[in-house]
């Protein structure tokens, strides 16, 4: 099985956003932090699709 882009780039997006929701929690920043929990519910979403890909392609096999 290949590992899907989709669910790679999806939870590095969700770490990036939580590094950045976490800095700006830090830095007293809500720019920062609405950035990165933003950022980390499109990396979800991401994820989501490429899991959801992957079940079509299971099934399909």
């Amino acid at each position: 099985m290949a590992i899907n882009q989709d669910i790679v780039e999806g939870k590095l997006k969700q770490a990036e956003g939580k590094a950045q929701d976490v800095r700006g929690d830090l830095t007293n920043n809500p720019e920062d932090d609405l950035d990165g929990k933003t950022k980390q519910a499109e990396g979800k979403i991401q994820e989501g699709f490429g899991k959801a890909k992957e079940a079509v392609r299971e099934a399909l096999k």
